[in-house]
């Protein structure tokens, strides 16, 4: 029977999976259906500035998506793999404070059912989890960008928690170690365009 959430359950979806919110007592993997995860948020104050905002991933309803998508490489995708924390209730106050101010740039509060495979077969591990997510009205949303471009700013964008593409890097490394069936094509296409920077400015400098 899948957990209904008595207290606290948070699902991470982004930084939340490299960097847990604190006084976790269980956590599990899972996946949501129905939405998509992409480097759509702003990021003023962890990995860029305001005269120079970041991009850091955010979650959005699939037919939200669909009305920004021209740009996007993969329309299809809309099933998002993460990590379902389950907090402490004795520090549950806390946490949500801490939370609600780390993802203060834009992000609302939703609670969703988290999906898990056994067997081959999708089940709810989890229902209405809490999870931050960025809807389209926020200001600090800008929808779909050229897999290009977003490369470029990532590559370039530094920030208080430091450098843009060291987020992306590690997202992609952990999404990777979340399941054998944990999959993002978008988030690795774009891994793979940052590396490819890293490694042309690297070469250019051994040439200069």
């Amino acid at each position: 029977m899948p957990s209904k959430a008595p207290y606290t359950v948070v699902f991470g979806y982004g930084s939340l999976i490299f960097k847990p919110p604190p006084n976790v007592i269980s956590q599990v993997p899972g996946f949501l259906k129905g939405y998509v995860r992409r480097f759509s948020q702003k990021s003023h104050d962890h990995r860029g500035t305001p005269e120079n905002p970041g991009r850091v991933v955010t979650l959005i309803h699939k037919e939200d998506w669909d009305h920004f998508s021209a740009s996007d490489a993969f329309p299809d995708e809309d099933v998002v793999w993460g990590i379902a924390y389950t907090i402490n209730p004795l520090y549950e106050s806390e946490v949500r404070d801490y939370l609600d101010y780390r993802e203060k740039d834009g992000y609302t509060l939703e609670t969703l059912d988290v999906y898990t495979i056994e067997d081959g077969i999708e089940k709810v591990v989890v229902r209405n989890a809490y999870c931050y997510v960025g809807r389209p009205h926020n200001p600090s949303f800008v929808g779909s960008e050229p897999l290009s471009d977003l490369a470029d700013r990532i590559w370039r964008s530094v920030g208080p928690s430091g450098r843009n593409k060291g987020y992306l890097y590690q997202l992609a490394e952990s999404v990777r170690k979340l399941a054998p069936a944990s999959f993002d094509s978008h988030l690795f296409a774009l891994e793979d365009r940052v590396r490819e920077l890293d490694d042309k400015n690297s070469n250019e400098t051994r040439v200069q």
